[in-house]
C-alpha cells in the first residue's frame, strides 16, 4: 500500500558546502565482520560507570558540542519536500523505552526485580543509563539486592548518554519482564549463541534472552529474521549480546498488511545493532535529472516495520544502511511505517547510520518518542529532497512527477499525519548532515494535514548541517537551523538549538 505524500516545496535552501551526499556510512574504519568495531562500541557504552547506581553525570555525548551554522533557513518557512509512501506501506509504531531500567526511590529497578519499600541496593546494584539489569535482582526485606543486585550483563555501570528529561517518562518506558522467557540461545557459551537458534527463536516470537557466557558475544546474522505479527516479541540481549547485519543484510523485518491496526509490540531491549544493511531492488524507473533517481525500497537497515508497534530501550545502533539514494526511502537503523501507536525510544544511542532520507530514525504515519538518547554521526545520502512538479520532470513516479532524490532529516524523520507527532525529550543530536539541497540536518517531520505537533524539551540539537525551515501554525515558528518543519504546533522547553 503506498500513500502519496501530499506536500510541495514551496521555497528552497541550499545546503552547507562540502555535504553534497557524503557517501554512505556503510563500513567505518576498523569495522569487520568478526566485530572488531564492537569491541571499541562496548568500550564506548561503559567508558562511565553509574556513580552508585545513579545515573553517570555529564551525559551528553555530542562531538564538542559546538553550534554549527547548519544551513540557510528556507525564506518563508514553507513546506519542503517530504516522503510519499516508500514501498512496502506505513511503518509500525513502538512501546516505551527505558533508560535501561529507571531509577526508583532508594533503589534502581532491575528489568525482571523491583525494590522492595524502602529497600536500597548493594553497593553497584543499581545503574547508571544504560546499565542493564540485575538477573532476578529483586530487592529482599531489608533492602540488600538479591542474586544479580549488582550491575548484570554487559559490565558495570552505564554508558554516558543524556539523561536531561525532566519530565515523566510515558506508560511503557521501562525494560519488559524477561524473567520467564519464552526462549533462551545458548547453553553457556558463545559457540553455543548460533544464529539458526536465534532465528528460530525470533520467528516463534514471545520473550527470547540469550546465554552466551559471560564475556560481551557478537553473533553474525546471515539472513533477515521475519518477526512475527501474531504475537508480541520481547528481544533483550542483556547487554552483552550484538547482532552484526555484516553489511550485508537487514537484521529484522516485522511486515503485516495491515496500516495503523495492529496493537502488537516489539520490545528490542539492551542490545546491539550493528552492520545492517538493505539491498534494494525497485528502482525507479530511468529519466533524466531533475527527476527523481534511485529506489522506492530498501527501508530500514537493522529494522523494519510495518503495522506494528516499537519499543527500544537501552539499545546501540551503529553503521546501519538503508536504500543510499530515493526520494522516499530511508531509515539507516529503523524505519516504521502505518504504526497505530507509533515508536518509544528511551536511552538509546543511534551513530554513524546512513540512508537516502532518515539516515538513523524514520517514520511514515507513524508517531516517534524519543526520550535521553544520543543521534550523532548519522547522514542521509540522497539529495535534491523530494518535490512534485510537472514543470521539470514529465516521469512519472509514486503516482507523482517526483523532483529530488531525498537526503531529508540526517537524525530523524518523520512524514505523513493522521496526527503522529514527535516527541524528544533529553535528547542529544549532534554532527548529523542532510543531503545536497535537502533538510533537516537534524530533525526532518512533515505532517501533511498539519495535525501532528512537534515537542523539543531538555534536549541539545547542535553542529548538524542542512537546509531549514519552521511551519508552524502555533507555538514557536523559529526551530533554528537544524529542522525542516510542517506543524499543527512547536513548543520548545530548556533546550539548546542551533540557529535559534
Amino acid at each position: 500500500m503506498r500513500t502519496p505524500r501530499l506536500i510541495t516545496l514551496i521555497a528552497a535552501t541550499t545546503l552547507s558546502a562540502g555535504l553534497a551526499a557524503c557517501g554512505s556510512t556503510s563500513d567505518g574504519p576498523g569495522d569487520t565482520a568478526d566485530g572488531s568495531d564492537q569491541d571499541a562500541l562496548w568500550r564506548w557504552r561503559h567508558m562511565h560507570p553509574g556513580t552508585g547506581g545513579s545515573t553517570a553525570s555529564g551525559g551528553s555525548v555530542g562531538a564538542g558540542g559546538v553550534t554549527a551554522s547548519g544551513g540557510a533557513t528556507a525564506s518563508g518557512g514553507a513546506t519542503a519536500s517530504g516522503g510519499a509512501t516508500a514501498s512496502g506501506g506505513a511503518t509500525a509504531s513502538g512501546g516505551a523505552t527505558a533508560s535501561g531500567g529507571a531509577t526508583a526511590s532508594g533503589g534502581a529497578t532491575a528489568s525482571g526485580g523491583s525494590v522492595s519499600a524502602g529497600g536500597t541496593t548493594a553497593s553497584g546494584g543499581s545503574v547508571g543509563v544504560g546499565g542493564v539489569k540485575a538477573s532476578g535482582g529483586s530487592t529482599g526485606a531489608g533492602g540488600a539486592t538479591g542474586s544479580g543486585g549488582s550491575t548484570g550483563s554487559g559490565g558495570s555501570g552505564g554508558r554516558t548518554i543524556p539523561t536531561h528529561c525532566s519530565g515523566a517518562l510515558p506508560a511503557g518506558a521501562t525494560a519488559a519482564d524477561v524473567s520467564h522467557p519464552t526462549t533462551v540461545v545458548g547453553s553457556g557459551t558463545a559457540a553455543s549463541c548460533t544464529f539458526s537458534a536465534l532465528s528460530a527463536a525470533v520467528a516463534k516470537g514471545g520473550v527470547i534472552t540469550f546465554d552466551c557466557g559471560t564475556a560481551p558475544v557478537t553473533m553474525g546474522v546471515t539472513a533477515t529474521m521475519k518477526l512475527p505479527t501474531t504475537k508480541d516479541t520481547v528481544l533483550d540481549g542483556g547487554n552483552r549480546v550484538t547482532l552484526d547485519g555484516q553489511n550485508a543484510v537487514q537484521i529484522l523485518n516485522y511486515n503485516s498488511p495491515n496500516w495503523m491496526a495492529l496493537e502488537t509490540r516489539v520490545t528490542l531491549q539492551h542490545l546491539m545493532l550493528i552492520n545492517g544493511k538493505t539491498t534494494p531492488t525497485a528502482a525507479i524507473p530511468p529519466a533524466p535529472a531533475p527527476c527523481s533517481q534511485g529506489f522506492n525500497d530498501g527501508e530500514g537497515g537493522a529494522l523494519y516495520m510495518r503495522d506494528g508497534n516499537l519499543t527500544v530501550i537501552d539499545c546501540t545502533f551503529s553503521h546501519d544502511q538503508a536504500a543510499q539514494l530515493g526520494p522516499d526511502t530511508g531509515g539507516g537503523a529503523i524505519y516504521i511505517t502505518g504504526s497505530k501507536r507509533g515508536a518509544l525510544i528511551v536511552g538509546s544511542v543511534f551513530t554513524g547510520n546512513s540512508a537516502s532520507n532518515a539516515g538513523a530514525l524514520g517514520g511514515l504515519f507513524a508517531e516517534l518518542d524519543v526520550y535521553d538518547s544520543v543521534f550523532q554521526g548519522n547522514t542521509a545520502t540522497g539529495n535534491g529532497a523530494n518535490n512534485d512538479d510537472a514543470s521539470k520532470c514529465s516521469s512519472m513516479n509514486n503516482g507523482q512527477h517526483e523532483i529530488g532524490s531525498g537526503g531529508n532529516g540526517a537524525a530523524i524523520y518523520q512524514d505523513g499525519g493522521a496526527s503522529t507527532n514527535v516527541v524528544l525529550c533529553g535528547v542529544d543530536v549532534t554532527d548529523n548532515h542532510a543531503g545536497s539541497g535537502a533538510f533537516g540536518g537534524g530533525v526532518f517531520m512533515t505532517s501533511n494535514d498539519f495535525s501532528g505537533t512537534i515537542t523539543v524539551q531538555d534536549s541539545t540539537i547542535t553542529g548538524n548541517t542542512g537546509g531549514s525551515w519552521t511551519q508552524a501554525n502555533s507555538g514557536v515558528t523559529n526551530l533554528g537551523t537544524a529542522f525542516g518543519v510542517n506543524a499543527k504546533s512547536a513548543t520548545v522547553v530548556n533546550s539548546t538549538l542551533q540557529g535559534r
